[in-house]
């Protein structure tokens, strides 16, 4: 077993749990605090040390995804997080309050990693978008399983905004839209990335894939959009998955 321990970062709750990567399962609790507001760094740095401890992990290397765009574990953007952020080198900054080294990619990234190894996208020739819709829309796009990272189609100029103010979870509660109003402002935006992508298929993760019935039939068929396997685990089980792989890297 490879145990690896990774840790979801969101706009509104920070999840963690020990991941056995050769399966893609969780072998431990999953524990999940409130993210603190603001988000500022050192605040949420410190609930995740809250979770490294609750799950006893005090000797390797840990995993992190991330709600923005992240390039060599600095972080680049911070639409769904403190702008404070912006220009953090994340590693270190865990370094300094955990003690131990950390990997981070974008959290849309990560689910997609997941996704494609043990979901619904394996051994799914072409390309794939993986869509992670809460407070805004994250997105990973693979190519014949490699990833293209840091594609953030949620903040892609749409109608009089960006997608994520129409067809994220926050905009439906916002709105206060019935599913199926839901399911068809989402309906809009899918095939508006289709136009643009032409993928071979769009899976569709974050917490609200765990109610994809409630709108899936108002998205048009032809467009290959199915739920995620591993629901809202993804965005961990892809982070731990990049964690056991960067540390093999330095092996």
């Amino acid at each position: 077993m490879n145990a690896q321990l990774a840790i979801d970062v969101g706009a509104t709750g920070i999840k963690g749990a020990l991941v056995d990567v050769g399966s893609g399962s969780l072998i431990s609790d999953r524990i999940k605090y409130t993210t603190p507001s603001p988000a500022l760094p050192h605040k949420v740095v410190k609930v995740m040390n809250n979770i490294i401890e609750d799950l006893k992990w005090t000797d390797g290397d840990i995993g992190i995804g991330f709600p923005a765009v992240v390039k060599n574990n600095l972080c680049f953007s911070a639409s769904n997080i403190d702008e404070s952020w912006i220009n953090i080198d994340i590693q270190k900054l865990v370094k300094e309050i955990t003690g131990l080294n950390s990997h981070t990619l974008n959290d849309a990234d990560a689910a997609g990693i997941a996704e494609v190894a043990f979901g619904k996208a394996q051994d799914q020739d072409g390309s794939v978008i993986m869509l992670t819709l809460g407070s805004g829309i994250g997105s990973g796009l693979f190519k014949d399983g490699e990833l293209l990272p840091n594609v953030e189609l949620g903040r892609m100029i749409y109608r009089e905004s960006v997608a994520e103010h129409y067809a994220s979870n926050r905009a439906r509660k916002t709105k206060d839209l019935s599913w199926d109003q839901y399911g068809e402002e989402l309906n809009e935006f899918l095939q508006y990335v289709n136009r643009i992508f032409t993928p071979d298929l769009m899976v569709i993760g974050g917490g609200i894939s765990k109610k994809f019935s409630n709108y899936s039939h108002k998205i048009d068929p032809a467009l290959n959009v199915t739920d995620a396997a591993l629901k809202n685990n993804a965005g961990i089980i892809g982070a731990a998955m990049y964690a056991m792989q960067m540390k093999n890297k330095t092996v």
